[in-house]
C-alpha cells in the first residue's frame, strides 16, 4: 500500500539551479520506493506541475505549495525564482526566504497530523536546501530527522563555506591568500572570487545572510552531497571535522530532462544526433555556460574569432550577452563576426540558441571537450562520460570547481574567469588546441584522467549482490539512520 511507504519532504530554494537537483533527488528516492512531498512557493509549484518532465507525472511525488507573498518583501508579484531576476532582486528573494519559517512549521504540523498532504503517513525525514539552515530546528520540533542536500561538489562547497565564514581575502594585502580552516585547498587568487564574495566585508547584505545561515548547518542530522567520495574526498573531510555530523557523498544525482517550460530546445535531439554522428571521435567541442550565466559581448566576439581560428568542430549553445534585454529578440548573428554562422553552420559548427540536449550531447563519442562555466551539474555530466573540460567560471562555487578540476584531479584547463576577464581570440585558440589538438600531450593526459574519473563514478554507483559502490553505501547509510533516529511515534 502507498500509505505504508516511507515519506520524505523535499524543500529546495527558489532557483532552477537548486530545484533541478532536488527533482533528481526526488526521482532517486522514488526508485527506492519512497513517497515524496515536494514543497516550494506557489508559482514554482504551478510551473513544475505544468512541465512535461517525468517528475510531474510520478505518482510517488506530490507537489505542495508553501504560501509566499513577494510584495511583503518589496519584490514584484511574480518574483518567486531567482532565474528571471536581476542580482539585487535575487538577493532580496534570498533575504526573504527565512520568512517561510512560520508557514513551513504550519505545513509540517499538518503533514504530521495527516491534515494535509497526499500520502497517509507522517514524514520520516525532511531534506532541505543549504540556504534554509533554519529548517533543521523547525523539523526537530516535530521529532523528524533532518538532512541538508547540496547539489554542489565537496571541494567547491567547502571553499564556499570557508570563504563566507572567514572572509580571508579581507585580512590580507596580497592578491593571493589561503583559507585558515581549509589550508589543504592551497592558494586562492582574488580573481577566483564571485562578484558577491569579492565585495563582501561582513556587513553587506549577502555576508549578513551567510553569517546567520551557514552556522545553522550544525543543527542538521547530516548532509547529502552530490559528489563521489573517491575523487572529492578533500572537501568532504573538511565538513566531517567542521560540522561533526554525517556527510554522505551520494552522487552523481542528475536530472536528465528540460524541466523549464519556458525553455524550448534550440535544436532537436534528432538533428543534434545526426550532426554528431557525422563527426569523428573526440573531434567536437561543446560550448555552454549554463542556464543562468552568459559572457559579455566583447568576450562573445573573441570566442567566435577563436573558433574561426582552430580546426575543431563545435556545438555552441549561445545566449544573449551580458546586459542584453532578456525580453528582446536575440539574434546571434548581430553579436558575432560577420558571416560566422554562414561559414560554420551545419558543417563545422552548430550554433544553437538558448538550450540543447546537453546530457545526450556529452554522451556522444564525437565530443572531445566541454567549454563550461564549471557549474557542478555540468561538471558531473561531463565526467560521467570521460569528457575533459575547458573552464570559464563566472559565479558562486564555479571558480572553486575550476580550481579543483585543474589542480586536484587534472581534467581541466582554465580559459578565462568571469565576465570582465580580458580574453583574446589568441587565448581561445591556445586553450582549445591544448586540450583538443591531435599532437597535444596535455590533451592526452586530460582525456586519460577524465576516463579514470568516469570509471570511479561508475564504480561508486555499482549496486550488485556482492558489491556496493561508495555512493550506494552512502545512500543506504542515510536511509538507515533516517529510519532509526526519527524521534516519536509513527
Amino acid at each position: 500500500m502507498e500509505g505504508e511507504k516511507p515519506h520524505i519532504v523535499l524543500f529546495p530554494f527558489m532557483s532552477q539551479s537548486h530545484i533541478i537537483p532536488f527533482l533528481a533527488l526526488a526521482s532517486k528516492f522514488t526508485q527506492k520506493g519512497y513517497q515524496i512531498t515536494f514543497i516550494n512557493t506557489p508559482l514554482n509549484i504551478k510551473k513544475l506541475k505544468s512541465s512535461s518532465s517525468s517528475s510531474s507525472r510520478n505518482p510517488l511525488i506530490h507537489f505542495l505549495e508553501i504560501p509566499f507573498n513577494t510584495t511583503e518583501h518589496n519584490l514584484p508579484p511574480d518574483a518567486e525564482i531567482t532565474d528571471s531576476l536581476p542580482y539585487n532582486l535575487a538577493l532580496k528573494l534570498l533575504q526573504a526566504s527565512p520568512s517561510l519559517e512560520p508557514n513551513f512549521r504550519f505545513i509540517l504540523s499538518h503533514l504530521v497530523n495527516l491534515k494535509i498532504g497526499f500520502f497517509k503517513k507522517p514524514p520520516n525525514c525532511v531534506v532541505s536546501d543549504f540556504f534554509f539552515g533554519w529548517s533543521a530546528k523547525v523539523t526537530h520540533e516535530f521529532g523528524i530527522f533532518h538532512s541538508i542536500f547540496v547539489g554542489a561538489g565537496g571541494f567547491g562547497l567547502a571553499c564556499y563555506y570557508s570563504m563566507w565564514i572567514n572572509l580571508p581575502h579581507k585580512n590580507v594585502n596580497n592578491l593571493e591568500f589561503i583559507l585558515p580552516d581549509f589550508q589543504e585547498a592551497g592558494k586562492f587568487h582574488v580573481t577566483q572570487l564571485s562578484p558577491s564574495l569579492a565585495i563582501a566585508d561582513g556587513t553587506d547584505d549577502y555576508s549578513v545572510f551567510q553569517m546567520k545561515n551557514l552556522p545553522l548547518w550544525e543543527n542538521s542530522d547530516g548532509v547529502l552531497v552530490n559528489t563521489v567520495e573517491e575523487f572529492d574526498n578533500i572537501g568532504l573531510m573538511y565538513f566531517r571535522r567542521k560540522l561533526c555530523i554525517p556527510i554522505w557523498a551520494i552522487g552523481p544525482i542528475l536530472h536528465q530532462e528540460n524541466v523549464n517550460p519556458r525553455k524550448e530546445p534550440g535544436v532537436s535531439l534528432v538533428k543534434c544526433k545526426e550532426w554528431l554522428d557525422n563527426k569523428d571521435e573526440n573531434s567536437v567541442l561543446y560550448i555552454c555556460f549554463g542556464s543562468q550565466n552568459t559572457i559579455s559581448a566583447s568576450q562573445m566576439m573573441q570566442l567566435a574569432k577563436g573558433l574561426d581560428g582552430v580546426e575543431v568542430n563545435f556545438i555552441w549553445v549561445i545566449r544573449a550577452p551580458l546586459g542584453f534585454d532578456v525580453n528582446a529578440d536575440f539574434k546571434p548573428e548581430e553579436w558575432l563576426p560577420e558571416g560566422f554562422i554562414e561559414r560554420n553552420q551545419e558543417q563545422r559548427g552548430l550554433v544553437v540558441v538558448d538550450w540543447a540536449p546537453q546530457v545526450e550531447i556529452l554522451a556522444h563519442e564525437s565530443i572531445g571537450s566541454f567549454l563550461s562555466n564549471c557549474g557542478w551539474n555540468s561538471v558531473l555530466e561531463s565526467l560521467i562520460n570521460g569528457v575533459p573540460l575547458i573552464g570559464w567560471p563566472m559565479a558562486a562555487d564555479q571558480f572553486f570547481n575550476a580550481k579543483f578540476l585543474v589542480e586536484e584531479i587534472g581534467v581541466c584547463v582554465e580559459m578565462a574567469r568571469g565576465t570582465t576577464f580580458d580574453v583574446s581570440y589568441g587565448d581561445v585558440i591556445e586553450k582549445i588546441e591544448l586540450v583538443m589538438g591531435s599532437e597535444s600531450e596535455k590533451g592526452k593526459r586530460l582525456r586519460g584522467k577524465a576516463c579514470e574519473v568516469k570509471e570511479m563514478i561508475k564504480d561508486a554507483n555499482r549496486d550488485e549482490d556482492d558489491y556496493k559502490g561508495s555512493s550506494i553505501r552512502a545512500m543506504d547509510e542515510f536511509f538507515n539512520l533516517m529510519m532509526k533516529e526519527r524521534i516519536g511515534s509513527q
